[in-house]
């Protein structure tokens, strides 16, 4: 994302959106996309749009159908190389097509308000971390929420605790996301977060 890298990723939300991380696996836990559906719905009963990758099955499908089913706005935004393979969900109104990955993500964070990473695997994790890393040099300055359905960021918040430990991060980087084990409690989190600034840039290197 050669572009940010000389900008901050300044939020220009559409209609309060939220950017949500989530996995497309049909043979994952029930549970996952069950939180993913009533996290879609959560969102849209608290008037907060949904901005994700556009998928139409597993976690991604289930949020999608949550938020729709309350009338919520969702906007997905999808390579065109998945769209070719019929990957897009069906019922969304604006389904943006895009070229690459690379651009999916930056739209997707440019236009939103905060971010809530639900578990998935590794472009799940990838997108997560970028945001991450992103928060600490000071480009990326508004909320990340990780949704913890069945522990499942217990590993990767351990990690994380370590690599501050171990000083290749800052304590001061333990701010940079909120863990909730519900997601009902996502809306507060958001709400809640730490303020961040580009005053991060002054501790980024450890």
């Amino acid at each position: 994302m050669s572009d940010l890298g000389h900008q901050i990723i300044a939020a220009r939300p559409i209609e309060r959106s939220v950017c949500v991380y989530c996995a497309s696996s049909r043979r994952a836990h029930p549970a996952y996309r069950d939180a993913a559906w009533q996290l879609g719905a959560t969102l849209a009963e608290h008037g907060l749009g949904i901005i994700y990758g556009g998928g139409a099955v597993g976690s991604m499908g289930a949020l999608a159908d949550g938020a729709l089913s309350r009338g919520g706005r969702v906007v997905g935004v999808l390579p065109r190389f998945m769209a070719e393979l019929e990957w897009g969900h069906k019922g969304l109104a604006d389904l943006q097509l895009v070229e690459d990955m690379r651009t999916r993500k930056h739209l997707m964070l440019t236009h939103s308000c905060a971010v809530v990473a639900l578990p998935g695997g590794s472009g799940t994790l990838e997108e997560l971390l970028e945001a991450l890393t992103l928060k600490r040099l000071g480009l990326y300055l508004n909320p990340i929420v990780l949704l913890n359905t069945r522990g499942f960021f217990d590993a990767l918040t351990r990690l994380l605790t370590a690599c501050v430990q171990e000083h290749f991060m800052d304590a001061r980087h333990l701010q940079m996301w909120q863990v909730v084990e519900q997601p009902e409690q996502v809306p507060a989190a958001l709400e809640s977060a730490p303020a961040w600034s580009t005053d991060a840039r002054s501790f980024a290197a450890v």
